[in-house]
């Protein structure tokens, strides 16, 4: 509860800020402050006018961050398990993580098509490389003597897997999930912008076209707003849970 009222009390003071700015700047077309964004918001969310376009990113958030941990969850552990294998595809995965996201966006359209398995591949895509070198850091740093206990006892790949490897790497895991939740729900939006016809990402598209700068802001913080309440619910107290063991 304390952490709660950290938090909060910290986006307070960075609407705060983000208010003396606006008025410090004095344009409310160019730099809307708080006044604006925040009425439009709750205006939005009251009526239901946001509710579909949040659902719809929202969907696409929770697909795409399932496949980019499956996978790269169970790439990372296979290679940190098999160093010769590393060093062969270490260079792949420097590639393929430094590709643009724009880049891994456009070309699925182009391949996939303009369709909802286009936007969550690419988005799933341009995150499994992350999450991999993540894990596969992980598994690097296991405890040897655990390790070799569990040769000596002959334990099977699933005993190993689920008492001594994902134990030690339950808080590499929980990092992954929060950079990785958090980078591709920015994502998303590049893909709703791009090609999709509804979704938060769509919506700012609208008012772009529109020159309304504070719709834009009043779409962005809604998701922002999700996206905070999943940290503090969710990824945070499994954050602090995975790294519980290692407490004296």
């Amino acid at each position: 509860m304390r952490a709660l009222a950290r938090g909060a009390a910290s986006v307070l003071a960075l609407v705060l800020v983000w208010g003396l700015l606006a008025w410090a700047l004095g344009d409310p077309q160019r730099a809307p402050g708080p006044q604006q964004v925040l009425p439009a918001l709750w205006q939005g969310l009251v009526s239901g006018a946001m509710l579909p376009d949040l659902g719809a990113t929202l969907r696409r958030v929770g697909l795409s961050f399932i496949l980019a941990m499956g996978l790269g969850t169970a790439a990372g552990i296979a290679l940190g398990l098999a160093p010769r294998l590393d060093r062969w595809l270490d260079p792949w995965l420097t590639v393929f993580n430094n590709i643009p996201a724009l880049v891994t966006v456009v070309l699925c359209y182009l391949w996939i098509g303009l369709n909802e398995t286009a936007a969550i591949a690419a988005v799933a895509l341009n995150k499994v490389p992350l999450v991999t070198i993540m894990l596969r850091e992980g598994v690097r740093v296991l405890d040897p003597g655990l390790s070799e206990m569990a040769r000596i006892h002959r334990m099977g790949l699933g005993a190993r897997l689920r008492h001594i490897i994902l134990p030690q790497i339950a808080p590499h895991l929980a990092g992954a999930a929060r950079a990785g939740l958090a980078l591709i729900w920015k994502i998303v939006l590049v893909v709703e912008f791009l090609g999709r016809s509804n979704g938060v990402g769509f919506r700012i598209h609208l008012d772009f076209q529109m020159f309304d700068i504070t719709g834009v802001l009043a779409n962005a913080l809604a998701f922002v707003a999700v996206m905070l309440a999943i940290e503090w619910a969710v990824l945070g107290p499994l954050a602090r849970r995975a790294a519980r063991w290692r407490a004296p």
